[in-house]
């Protein structure tokens, strides 16, 4: 990845994204069986249809 040049005047920053409870709850659902077992947890990725609603995938 390249280096991008700010225009003068013009600062970039990007932010995190803030987790949400169920999300932070499932990373440390993640974490704590990688811990306990060695092994990475198999899930299903959510994916979104195309009117925007999520689906198992």
């Amino acid at each position: 990845m390249g280096h991008i040049k700010e225009p003068t005047g013009v600062d970039f920053t990007v932010d995190p994204t803030p987790l949400t409870d169920k999300e932070k709850k499932s990373i440390s659902e993640i974490i704590a069986y990688y811990k306990a077992t060695g092994r990475k947890k198999k899930f299903q990725k959510e994916s979104r249809s195309k009117s925007g609603r999520r689906i198992a995938a």
